[in-house]
Order: structure tokens, then C-alpha cells, then sequence
């Protein structure tokens, strides 16, 4: 299963569309096998959640995702978590051991995309 996480360096990011990449880690049994970093080609209405689906990303984890992600996120049959937070790889082992659960963390201002989750 592939599962991305939107990240800042190795942290998890608050905001989705505005985060300086995606780490996509591969695993297997429910154990990290592999990760990549992919930089974030740019905030574009609609294409971040088509380019991380077209990846063969099956979940994607963030502190907060606007509404209009999410909804094209759920059409590619990818699973959303937001409200996470911490390093990446953590979140990711916390998915995996069923610990981690979304939290429904939705921004509506992308004028206050620094302010999302809180």
C-alpha cells in the first residue's frame, strides 16, 4: 500500500495544498518498507490530489486539506486522514496499528492556510 504524507522537511504539514512535499512510503504487512520524498509541483485547484492518485497512492495524510481535495481524493477511492501532526513516519506506523483516525480537519480560507487545524 502506498500512503503519502504531506510534509514539511520529516513533519507532517498543517496544510495540504501548500506543503514542500510528499514523503510516499511504501509498505507491506503493515510495516515501512520504503519512502520517497516528491516535491510539491505546485498548488493548483483540483491537480495535487490527481497527481498523488496517478502515483498509486492509496491514503494520504495531512494536518488539514480543503474541502475541494478532499471530495476529488474520495472520486480516485484515495482514503483521507487529516488532523495528524508530529513526524511523518510516525503517523504513518500510527495508520498502520489502526491508531491513527481523521479528525475531519477541513480549511475554508486559503487566505489562512497557516492557520488550518488550529
Amino acid at each position: 500500500m502506498k500512503i503519502a504524507v504531506a510534509s514539511e522537511g520529516k513533519m507532517v504539514t498543517e496544510h495540504f495544498g501548500h506543503c514542500e512535499g510528499f514523503i510516499v512510503f511504501d509498505t507491506d504487512k503493515g510495516a515501512i518498507v520504503q519512502e520517497e520524498m516528491v516535491p510539491n509541483p505546485g498548488h493548483r485547484p483540483g491537480f495535487l490530489p490527481n497527481f498523488l492518485a496517478d502515483r498509486g497512492v492509496e491514503v494520504i495524510i495531512s494536518g488539514g486539506m480543503g474541502g475541494g481535495a478532499i471530495d476529488i481524493f474520495n472520486e480516485r477511492g484515495v482514503e483521507v486522514i487529516v488532523g495528524a501532526s508530529g513526524l511523518a513516519d510516525v503517523a504513518v506506523e500510527n495508520y498502520l496499528k489502526g491508531e491513527l483516525k481523521t479528525t475531519g480537519s477541513v480549511c475554508h480560507e486559503h487566505a489562512h492556510h497557516n492557520e488550518c487545524g488550529k
